[in-house]
């Protein structure tokens, strides 16, 4: 169903009593990742009564959110996105206001006085917790971090701690995957892609052998997609190591790759790989499946000397059980791919439990009592948590914006609601933000850094740096 039908349906209802309400929609979306950008293209796209004016508020200086600073750089494909964001962007009909801090550079209180309506999507940036003992080790790291700083992220440290031969990423998911490759790929590999400079000096340095990737449950139940899994197995010089007594599938195993083609592919690349010839590379890929760590071992100085985990086993019905047989495996650093975690918004309802904006269907909720937060919707991320892929973020807005059409009764009263009078706002308190001339700028300044090198674009990191040639 086009979009057009789709929210025209949910906006039947009690459109009589709206005709004598306001007819210009000033909304704010604050975060200009995906799931911001297309909210913004849904609504402009969208039948409705009313005009609308949007402007975007974005913390970095830069739009796209993860698909920019949460992808590894040797994904063009799956980056290719950025192309269909960066149209929507450049038809001129959405303002972006980047390099501005929703909590500081601009308040709640704020965006009542200029708009009619928000919409908030922040996503989830940081690692989900794991309980378990020695979690707070030297060498025990957050992949969400990990991820940031070889993205190049401006907020994250220039340099990274990698002076270890043997580590381990804790997670079967896409995230997981990503951070394997990084740590087991050769850095000169890395060189045709858009990896920041500072992070290839570091990757280039890296004395790494042997990566083990840890997953509690088997084969056929893993999150990461075929094309993550067969990138993995491209990666010149790099055994990739499975283990027998991980492929004694039980029934439901057996059923389950017989009737879910995504995971027929998997077990077909794993196989593939279990009759590979290894121990001719200078790096190893260890797949450790059935394997739910219990427990990061101190070296007694305070230092990450082991991965002690349990064995699992199928249960026949999906799940595994643990059948109290430990193990370990030395390393002296481990990354946390266990999934990203929603952060808390000045002002806004926050559930501390799921790491999401309390909401129904998008609309904000009072974690009290459950009632609208009149005027607040979410998207994306912080909205439903970090699951879905690009399609469920689109499907995932236009649920949102057909709320955000049909609720026209409760939207705010902005007093001061022309378009100017944000600038001036901003201009007030100083801040030095950036707008659409200015990612033009500084795109085309990393792109020419990546021409004088032969590749598609060098990243720029440093804050100062990116927001300097953004507003020359």
């Amino acid at each position: 169903m086009h979009v057009s039908s789709a929210l025209h349906a949910d906006k039947q209802q009690g459109c009589d009593e709206r005709e004598d309400f306001m007819t210009k929609l000033r909304l704010a979306i604050v975060g200009a990742g995906p799931a911001g950008i297309y909210s913004a293209d849904i609504l402009l796209k969208a039948e409705r009564e009313f005009d609308v004016s949007i402007d975007l508020f974005e913390q970095l200086p830069a739009p796209y959110g993860l698909v920019r600073y949460g992808v590894a750089p040797d994904h063009p494909r799956i980056k290719g996105i950025i192309t269909a964001l960066r149209d929507v962007l450049d038809r001129g009909d959405i303002r972006i206001f980047g390099n501005v801090n929703y909590g500081t550079d601009i308040t709640l209180d704020d965006l009542k006085q200029h708009y009619s309506a928000v919409i908030f999507a922040t996503g989830a940036v940081r690692d989900s917790s794991l309980a378990i003992p020695g979690i707070e080790l030297d060498g025990s790291y957050g992949a969400a971090e990990f991820v940031s700083w070889y993205d190049g992220h401006p907020d994250y440290p220039r340099t990274w701690p990698l002076h270890d031969e043997s580590v381990a990423v804790i997670g079967n998911g896409n995230v997981a995957l990503d951070v394997a490759r990084v740590l087991a790929k050769h850095a000169d590999d890395l060189l045709p892609t858009e990896i920041p400079d500072n992070v290839y000096s570091v990757l280039k340095q890296s004395p790494v052998t042997d990566v083990h990737v840890f997953g509690r449950r088997g084969p056929t139940s893993v999150k990461f997609t075929p094309l993550e899994l067969r990138e993995l197995g491209e990666l010149r010089d790099v055994d990739m190591i499975l283990y027998d007594e991980d492929f004694d599938y039980d029934d439901h195993d057996r059923a389950i790759v017989a009737g879910n083609k995504q995971v027929l592919v998997i077990d077909r690349v794993l196989q593939q790989w279990r009759q590979r010839e290894i121990g001719q590379a200078s790096r190893r890929l260890h797949l450790h499946f059935y394997a739910k760590p219990v427990e990061f071992v101190d070296d007694g100085n305070g230092r990450v000397a082991a991965i002690r985990y349990e064995r699992t086993a199928p249960d026949g019905q999906g799940g595994v059980h643990g059948t109290g047989e430990l193990r370990e495996v030395p390393v002296s650093a481990v990354y946390r791919a266990v999934g990203y975690f929603g952060s808390p918004l000045p002002g806004i309802p926050f559930d501390e439990y799921h790491g999401v904006i309390p909401n129904h269907e998008g609309q904000a909720l009072h974690t009290e009592d459950n009632t609208q937060f009149y005027g607040v919707y979410a998207t994306g991320w912080i909205k439903r948590g970090p699951v879905g892929l690009i399609g469920h973020t689109k499907s995932d807005a236009m649920e949102t914006v057909s709320h955000l059409i049909n609720d026209l009764g409760n939207w705010w009263t902005p007093s001061e609601p022309s378009e100017e009078s944000v600038v001036e706002l901003l201009r007030s308190r100083g801040v030095e933000y950036t707008d659409l001339e200015g990612w033009h700028n500084l795109d085309a300044h990393e792109q020419a850094l990546g021409a004088a090198e032969g590749r598609a674009r060098i990243k720029v990191v440093p804050r100062d740096e990116m927001v300097r040639i953004s507003n020359p």
